[in-house]
């Protein structure tokens, strides 16, 4: 992990002051954010798939995403 990836002492604080439910808001926002850039991502790679295929490898590589 980059020095600048690693969370801080602030972000913490942040974290822990925010309710369950403003937090799970914030990961599902991440979530869909992440989604489509990988979605953007695959479309350039490759501009003649279908909406389709472009749903099928986008669930199949949040399936069997790593971190």
């Amino acid at each position: 992990m980059l020095p600048d990836e690693q969370t801080t002492e602030l972000q913490f604080e942040i974290f822990r002051g925010m309710s369950p439910e403003r937090r799970l808001e914030v990961a599902r926002h991440l979530w869909l954010t992440a989604r489509e850039l990988k979605r953007a991502g695959l479309r350039m790679l490759h501009p003649t798939w279908t909406e389709a295929q472009l749903e099928r490898e986008l669930n199949h590589a949040f399936l069997h995403a790593r971190s």
